[in-house]
């Protein structure tokens, strides 16, 4: 199996490649392995603007979100535009189109689907489309409360196929990590439309973990100092809000401190929304800036996280700057005592987990380690936002053999 990804290339499990390998080049040497039978192709958006697609067709594909980070780049202003680069994705697929029903633009791109059938993510149990999907025999993977938690379910063709309770699945943090309970809907919405059995999908959920050495800079967790540190690569405010929601589930008894940055290519606007997304989630942020500046002066992005914080009801004492990625995770790490937690947003992943994983504390440790997990989960609801659900603005609704989808409008 080959995949591409930010992290480099990788061949039936192992890195061959290190880098951010998301663009045609990488699926060119992932589809040209003789080895390679199956191949998970990340597609990036600069890519895709600078070299389109890698493929003319694929089996299934899938677009997960569309988020403003990327906004001011390579001519690309506005959510609309980015959210029509990204479709060309999902486009090329033959057998299933897979589609997060809970962000309206991707929403729309069901409209442009050629493949035989389109698969709905949500995890909204009340998404009305989705729900009329449903029952015109469309094809969906939802989030759904039961008795014994949170169970992702799969329905074709009218049935009904409960596939796994979330917190079952290491990756999720025990059903607390709402992001990667999306991934892996995501996850078993591909896999079932290439055709792979639920009995695989389940091992295949259950197996794997967010450990450094299965996926380098997504959440993964260090709990062998006396305090916690979790290390991710969230670098827009959408996956530093994600974090941030994470860590209010965590059963935490001391202090929460945050190392954070944000790309320099970014706009202004942008890396404020990101601090913003952070702020009043710890109790101590330290502003750093990334190795790669890409264009702005060394201390210009965490004078923007700085003011960011403060603008949002932080207060300045609890907010430094310290320039350099090491130094600022040093500077976290020596100052955590026993019970608390330190959330590193890492640039040079391999090179932080190092710092992370070598560091000697000076605190002894807790009498008792805390257990990160040890309080109840929220419900879908008011971890999602859902209970302000309301119906979607009027729109055209056009049914096919696929389910239902929104008519794409003329402007398109």
């Amino acid at each position: 199996m080959g995949l591409t990804t930010t992290d480099g290339v990788y061949i039936d499990g192992k890195l061959t490649v290190k880098g951010d390998m998301t663009g045609p080049v990488a699926a060119s040497m992932v589809l040209r392995d003789p080895t390679v039978d199956a191949a998970v192709l990340e597609t990036a958006r600069g890519g895709l603007l600078k070299r389109g697609m890698a493929v003319r067709d694929c089996d299934v594909a899938a677009v997960l979100n569309v988020q403003s980070d990327h906004l001011g780049l390579r001519g690309i202003d506005t959510l609309d535009e980015l959210a029509e680069v990204k479709r060309t994705v999902m486009e090329i697929a033959n057998d299933t189109a897979v589609l997060n029903a809970d962000d309206p633009r991707v929403l729309r791109m069901a409209a442009y689907a050629r493949a035989k059938n389109v698969c709905y993510v949500t995890m909204n149990p009340r998404h009305t489309l989705v729900q009329a999907h449903i029952r015109a025999g469309g094809r969906a993977v939802v989030l759904e409360q039961g008795m014994n938690g949170h169970m992702i379910a799969l329905y074709d063709k009218g049935s009904h196929l409960p596939l796994m309770w979330t917190h079952l699945i290491p990756a999720t943090i025990e059903g607390r990590a709402l992001h990667n309970v999306q991934n892996a809907m995501f996850a078993a919405a591909l896999a079932y439309g290439l055709k792979v059995s639920r009995e695989n999908i389940e091992h295949g959920l259950r197996t794997f973990t967010t450990s450094f050495f299965q996926a380098p800079g997504r959440l993964n967790v260090f709990d062998e100092h006396p305090f916690k540190v979790i290390m991710d690569y969230a670098h827009n405010a959408h996956g530093v809000s994600a974090m941030a929601n994470l860590t209010d589930q965590l059963n935490i008894v001391g202090k929460r401190i945050v190392v954070m940055a944000a790309p320099g290519d970014r706009r202004d606007e942008d890396i404020l929304e990101l601090a913003q997304a952070a702020a009043g989630h710890f109790d101590t942020y330290i502003c750093k800036r990334d190795d790669h500046t890409r264009g702005r002066r060394g201390d210009e992005v965490p004078a923007l996280l700085h003011k960011g914080l403060v603008e949002s009801g932080v207060a300045a004492e609890q907010v430094e700057i310290i320039e350099d990625e090491q130094d600022a995770i040093t500077s976290a790490l020596k100052r955590a005592r026993a019970g608390d937690l330190v959330v590193v947003f890492a640039d040079n992943i391999p090179r932080s987990w190092k710092q992370i994983i070598y560091f000697k504390p000076d605190v002894q440790a807790a009498p008792e380690k805390p257990n990160l997990i040890a309080a109840p989960a929220a419900a879908i609801g008011g971890l999602m936002g859902f209970e302000d659900y309301s119906e979607p603005t009027p729109m055209e609704i056009r049914q096919d053999e696929r389910g239902v989808f929104i008519v794409a409008e003329e402007a398109d």
